[in-house]
């Protein structure tokens, strides 16, 4: 396989980089933080400029057509950064939902509006017992008329406080369980009779629990054919499992270079601690454990464009979750270790980074979960 970046793939990621050390650097993003944004304008306004929103976006609908491939420099960049921005939540998951179910109405009102940067999205697929399951859906959408009736909640949806629009799985057929029955409906986040009860998570970036309390949305609402959204759903859900990856990756290779300027500016015995042998191997070991994941990250990525089976597809991105997770938290917990009690302060990046990377080993499945799907698709 070809770890290489295209010219053009290698300017992105080049300029993305760059711009995030000018703009979004540490210090920056904890006043953000204090004064409780979740996005900042000017930052989602300099991210659809770069081109940034619409790169994986079909070009018949304001896009570049890109694919995850396109996507590993700028979620390696955004990882470095702990970028908090709802682009996953946006650009990853909800764009690409109706990029591949919506009608020629939805993608012509939404993805040239997500493109330009006046619109966010979010996904609301999780809910209280379903733990990782995808096809756990208890939230109902009952006809009515025309226009549908949705009732239920949903758990940890990642940019709902943010989102103009939220995508909403419910069941229209069948019980709780089960691939058949599920359906998808874009819901205006200031709909009567839908809550949100806003949250920060672990790694600083927004998330809601929302419930539904029969709110009612058009036909034109529903997403896609009725009962038959599982595979669009689990088709994105790989997908962003696949780039986040590539977020872990940058946060990794930050953790590793920041631990090493460290293990070399450190002194006990009047020596750098970086010349103990011990501290050298487990920093090694850090190393091995980003590069092995960059491999997966490549191979996942090049899995998710809807060129392979869904099955394979399946296989390669759970064994990559499965890969990058246990490199997720040997190489955080090792930085905060080898940094010793500041390892776990508030002013320094690392720390930061290790609860982005304990975070990202668990969302859309931690290795547990993946491990087991990678057996059943085997």
């Amino acid at each position: 396989m070809n770890f290489q970046y295209t010219e053009e793939q290698q300017l992105l990621a080049d300029s993305v980089r760059r711009y995030v050390e000018k703009e979004y650097d540490f210090e920056t993003r904890r006043k953000r933080i204090a004064a409780g944004e979740g996005s900042n304008p000017q930052v989602w306004a300099a991210f659809a400029e770069m081109g940034l929103l619409a790169l994986p976006l079909p070009a018949e609908h304001g896009g570049f057509g890109g694919t995850a491939v396109d996507l590993i420099g700028v979620m390696e960049a955004f990882g470095e950064a702990l970028v908090i921005e709802p682009y996953v939540p946006t650009v990853v998951l909800g764009a690409r939902l109706v990029a591949l179910a919506g009608s020629d109405a939805q993608k012509n009102e939404i993805l040239p509006a997500v493109a330009e940067g006046r619109m966010k999205l979010a996904f609301a697929y999780s809910e209280t017992d379903a733990r990782y399951e995808r096809a756990q859906v208890a939230v109902k959408a009952t006809k009515q008329g025309d226009g549908w009736v949705l009732s239920g909640k949903k758990v940890a949806v990642l940019g709902a406080p943010l989102a103009d629009k939220i995508i909403v799985s419910a069941r229209t057929a069948g019980g709780t369980s089960g691939e058949a029955g599920i359906s998808l409906f874009i819901v205006d986040r200031a709909q009567a009779g839908m809550s949100l009860a806003s949250a920060r998570t672990f790694d600083d970036a927004r998330a809601a629990d929302i419930e539904l309390r029969e709110v009612q949305v058009p036909g034109a609402a529903l997403l896609g054919t009725a009962g038959a959204a599982f595979e669009v759903i689990d088709d994105v859900l790989d997908f962003a499992s696949a780039v986040e990856c590539a977020q872990a990756l940058g946060a990794m290779t930050y953790a590793n270079t920041a631990t090493l300027e460290y293990l070399k500016t450190r002194k006990q015995f009047g020596v750098p601690i970086g010349s103990f042998q011990v501290l050298q191997h487990r920093m090694v070991d850090m190393t091995i454990s980003a590069e092995q994941s960059r491999s997966m990250v490549y191979l996942a990525c090049t899995s998710v464009n809807g060129e392979k089976p869904a099955a394979e597809r399946r296989r390669v991105v759970s064994a990559a979750r499965v890969r990058v997770a246990d490199a997720c938290r040997h190489v955080s917990q090792e930085a905060v270790q080898l940094h010793g009690g500041m390892g776990m302060t508030e002013e320094l990046k690392v720390s930061h980074t290790f609860r982005l990377l304990t975070l990202l080993a668990r969302r859309f499945g931690d290795a547990d979960y993946h491990l087991q799907r990678f057996i059943k698709a085997a």
